[in-house]
């Protein structure tokens, strides 16, 4: 991946702890409305980083394990 991270912008979290996901972002990771995202915290020793992972992405990722 070239460029890597790549910054897709700032986003407001909601009162009910929401957020949307840029339109940029969710092109590139091919995330549509009604799919689901694993929401995982890291790496080590950084409690206030968080990854959002396509669910089928994350899948590959545990099947590589396997």
């Amino acid at each position: 991946m070239g460029n890597f991270p790549k910054f897709y912008g700032k986003v407001p979290v909601g009162t009910k702890g929401q957020i949307v996901i840029p339109a940029e972002a969710r092109k590139v990771m091919n995330i549509k409305p009604g799919d689901n995202v694993i929401i995982i915290s890291g790496p080590p020793h950084h409690d206030r980083i968080i990854s959002i992972i396509p669910e089928e992405e994350f899948s590959k990722f545990l099947k590589f394990f396997e």
